[in-house]
């Protein structure tokens, strides 16, 4: 019982950060835009589609869980390897988007007849999977490169602040 009260305490912890940074997120991005949150969602949803934000969502909260437990545990060293496990899971996703927007953009290329009267509409088709395609590097490379920081600075510190404690204790 108390380990599912410890997973439950987990969990809630890190949807809570998670949570969190996703309020501070929309929060910058409606102040350096006139957007309103609703509308960043839909922005949001309409470009990178639903399948997307799932994704990276439950990858960004496996590796704040993971972050979370490598707190409580003191620096147990399988917490760290799941969080970079799941931070590298973003990159991967963030760079398959990509090389999923360029193919879908150069196949509906391919797809469609190219005259004066289509350009306008294969552009803009182009366009949109292109903007998917490199939003999705845009976001997810660097979310993934903080939570890689997040957790590695945690874990030295952790052992730092251990090694600090063993040698005090022996006098050195």
């Amino acid at each position: 019982m108390r380990a599912v009260l410890l997973a439950l305490d987990t969990g809630s912890r890190a949807a809570a950060l998670t949570l969190g940074g996703v309020v501070l997120g929309l929060a910058a991005i409606t102040l350096a835009t006139s957007w309103s949150a609703g509308d960043v969602a839909g922005w949001a949803h309409q470009v990178f589609g639903a399948t997307f934000i799932a994704i990276m969502a439950g990858m960004v909260f496996t590796a704040v869980f993971c972050w979370v437990k490598l707190r409580q545990t003191g620096g147990e060293h399988v917490w760290l390897e799941a969080g970079l496990q799941a931070a590298n899971g973003i990159t991967t996703l963030a760079l398959t988007y990509t090389l999923l927007g360029i193919s879908l953009g150069v196949g509906g290329l391919a797809a469609q007849e190219l005259t004066p009267e289509t350009v306008r509409v294969v552009i803009r088709e182009l366009t949109q999977n292109f903007s998917l395609a490199f939003l999705t590097t845009v976001i997810g490379l660097p979310l993934s490169a903080a939570l890689r920081t997040v957790l590695v600075v945690t874990n030295a510190r952790i052992k730092s602040a251990g090694r600090g404690t063993a040698t005090q204790k022996h006098g050195g």
